[in-house]
């Protein structure tokens, strides 16, 4: 793979650099279809998808982080390198994400596997060669816990993904994230007020909760608002079983794990779990530097992340 030479060495001028970048306009060139996927009787999902001018060479399918969505920067970067590739890609938004919060009456949450499980079965029922998973930050915690749980996929990539839930929450805390927090939470209690517009009846209760105890971190929505609501009962529970660290070891296809030391949200510590020098299946590539799904790079090739993640996909993908 392409080493990595970093444009900018801080790790959290890196990570919001990353977010503020100008990404690939030429992805237009490829028409894009807006695809609405029914998962549940009252659960649909929005899906962009594209297809390459050159010959299919897979399926390519990205999950986006916490409170993203299919117009992510990282993601239209990533499309735009499959597509001039040969790859097709499907952008997926969670549950209530990319405006669709009126599509559903739930929630989503980190371990939140069944829609991606039910999108993919109806795009491998049309593919043309290998289905390939890319998630990113909390999209990669949902592609891991999927992969373990024995995703039909060839191959699957997560970048810079809290594989242990509570830890990063924990980073979260730290003075150093203040910015990264009030900007979930607000995004979280904003998206929230806008599903009791639309559902009144089930998401009210939960936003006059989130008001009156005043819920100010990542934590305190998950334990007060995110738990209770799928029945984990508190945060530490949630954590404990929703993290993809606990479906490492049962990994039988293909995986890269992408993450940055310096990552301000993701403790590198988290890597030191014994399954992924236990299993054969995973492969670990950590760059000193780049930030939370970053890794904006020195030259013209400036989003290292996507030449690395189809370099490798050339070899694992199309087996």
């Amino acid at each position: 793979m392409p080493p990595f030479e970093p444009l900018i060495q801080n790790p959290h001028l890196a990570t919001i650099a990353s977010n503020f970048w100008p990404r690939y306009k030429e992805l237009e060139n490829h028409p894009v279809r807006a695809v609405r996927y029914q998962t549940e009787q009252d659960v649909a999902v929005l899906v962009h998808e594209q297809r390459p001018k050159l010959p299919c060479r897979g399926e390519l399918v990205l999950v986006h982080g916490l409170e993203g969505s299919s117009d992510g920067g990282y993601m239209q970067s990533m499309a735009y390198s499959a597509l001039e590739a040969g790859y097709a890609v499907h952008r997926v938004n969670i549950r209530g994400c990319g405006g669709t919060e009126s599509w559903c009456k739930t929630l989503y949450h980190a371990g939140l596997t069944s829609d991606l499980r039910d999108v993919l079965g109806q795009i491998a029922a049309r593919a043309e060669g290998p289905i390939l998973l890319v998630g990113y930050s909390l999209g990669g915690n949902v592609v891991l816990k999927f992969t373990g749980e024995g995703g039909p996929q060839a191959a699957t990539i997560a970048v810079s993904t809290p594989i242990d839930l509570h830890a990063s929450v924990r980073a979260l805390g730290r003075p150093s994230c203040a910015l990264y927090q009030r900007r979930f939470v607000s995004r979280m209690r904003d998206r929230l007020r806008e599903r009791a517009r639309l559902h009144p009846d089930v998401f009210t209760p939960l936003a006059d909760r989130a008001d009156r105890e005043n819920i100010r971190t990542v934590f305190d929505f998950d334990d007060r608002i995110t738990s209770p609501f799928f029945g984990f009962g508190d945060a530490p529970n949630y954590y404990a079983t929703q993290s993809a660290q606990n479906f490492l070891g049962a990994i039988q296809t293909p995986t890269l794990l992408i993450t940055a030391q310096d990552d301000p949200l993701v403790p590198f510590e988290s890597y030191s779990h014994p399954a992924i020098a236990a299993n054969p299946h995973l492969e670990l590539l950590a760059p000193r530097h780049g930030g939370h799904v970053s890794f904006l790079a020195k030259g013209k090739a400036r989003f290292w992340l996507d030449a690395a993640a189809l370099e490798w996909l050339e070899t694992y993908g199309n087996k």
